[in-house]
């Protein structure tokens, strides 16, 4: 069995080395601009705002840059997508059979944003990548052969105007490739539950027949998860129902100030990579070197701009002023934080997701994500981020000797 393993492992790494690409992330960069804009070029937004003169531009970023404005959800909703309920070719080719649903994190009502199938293809294309950077990985083969488990939300679409609507991971769970569903836990069956409770009983139900190598989801979920599989299974640590289980891919929240209290369900080293998978696109995925710090997807269907994150970009609603500049991949700088403004193939067009982050390093480009434009304190002039933030309950958490996972700030 560990030949299996070992083989998957060597594909995977033939794909990182041989086919990642010979473009710099730059040049990549703009071809992502230039494939965009051809391919929306006959849609309405590409016909306002004129892209086949774009395209015959002898510095395609600036001109792109300087015609189209930097929007937020509402701004682009209310124009763009809330029209491809009706009609096609708004933003994009063709009208989106799926719509995800998000709250964010800081917005009073969901949002519902366009999951094209371009946009499916760009995220099955950052996962392979990310599997191939897990193939890096000092780690048994037989993890290579084993099963993946993903905590998502529910995989029960619901059919509203034509369209199937949910959270993007039980969009993505609904297309997976046929060759993934033989890896897939807990499978479709049991990802459809609505109920989240009598879902995650089931998975803890059948956790014992399951050979599981590598883990997904939000800590929070899968924490509360794996504590009932312990449970349930009667077993101390996850891995002596599961052997193979050395992986963990996070993403949706920091995983900071899960650590300690995620790290001590397992008996032996659990390597924890992370990830940027938004509802907006796979913007970003773990290195094998540095599996906290990740690589932006650069040839995967986004096009990135950077706004310095500093008191005069943004309004005193938590918007991102008009007037603001955006940098390009060449202009960035390591430990700086900036704004994500990004366009993709699911037809967003400078588009502020509402992410903060900073560049590790700059070639290649990789990212720590450090919160949200409207998820810092800045009461008096300190302009905390998420990050600092966690940073200081960390230590906290140390000093008391207990696991702070969850906390609020309120200010008198």
């Amino acid at each position: 069995m560990a030949l299996i393993g070992s083989t998957i492992k060597r594909l995977l790494q033939f794909k990182a080395d041989y086919l990642g690409g010979r473009k710099s992330p730059q040049e990549a960069q703009k071809q992502q601009l230039m494939e965009l804009l051809e391919k929306a070029i006959s849609t309405s937004f590409g016909k306002y705002y004129h892209f086949e003169s774009i395209l015959k531009s002898s510095d395609l970023e600036a001109l792109f840059k300087n015609r189209l404005p930097i929007v937020h959800y509402e701004e682009m909703n209310n124009r763009w997508w809330s029209q491809q309920q009706h009609f096609p070719d708004i933003s994009w080719p063709g009208q989106p059979e799926y719509y995800a649903l998000s709250s964010g994190t800081t917005g009073p009502s969901s949002k519902r944003l366009p999951v094209t199938e371009d946009f499916l293809r760009s995220m099955r294309l950052v996962s392979l990548d990310q599997l191939s950077e897990i193939s890096k990985l000092e780690l048994p083969e037989e993890v290579f052969e084993s099963e993946a488990l993903a905590i998502s939300s529910s995989a029960n679409l619901e059919r509203r105007k034509g369209n199937y609507e949910g959270e993007i991971s039980g969009i993505n769970i609904n297309n997976l490739p046929d060759w993934y569903e033989l890896f897939f836990r807990p499978g479709k069956e049991i990802a459809a539950i609505d109920d989240w409770k009598t879902r995650t009983d089931r998975i803890a139900e059948e956790a014992g027949h399951w050979n599981i190598g590598l883990i997904s989801g939000i800590p929070s979920w899968v924490q509360l998860c794996l504590q009932k599989i312990i449970d349930k299974q009667g077993v101390e640590y996850v891995d002596d129902l599961w052997p193979n289980a050395r992986v963990f891919i996070s993403g949706g929240v920091a995983f900071d100030t899960y650590e300690n209290s995620f790290r001590s369900l397992f008996r032996n080293k659990l390597t924890v990579i992370d990830t940027y998978l938004a509802s907006e696109g796979f913007f970003a995925y773990g290195s094998a070197d540095t599996p906290m710090e990740m690589k932006l997807a650069t040839r995967h269907g986004y096009y990135f701009e950077f706004i310095p994150f500093t008191g005069e970009h943004i309004d005193e609603k938590g918007k991102v002023k008009a007037d603001a500049p955006t940098l390009g991949l060449d202009q960035v700088e390591k430990d700086k934080e900036y704004i994500l403004v990004a366009s993709t193939c699911a037809g967003a067009w400078r588009y502020v997701p509402g992410d903060t982050l900073t560049f590790t390093s700059t070639d290649p480009p990789k990212i720590v994500l450090t919160g949200r434009i409207k998820f810092f304190l800045n009461v008096v002039g300190s302009q905390l981020s998420e990050q600092k933030i966690n940073a200081a309950i960390r230590h906290l958490s140390a000093q008391l000797d207990e696991d702070i996972n969850e906390f609020m700030v309120t200010c008198k």
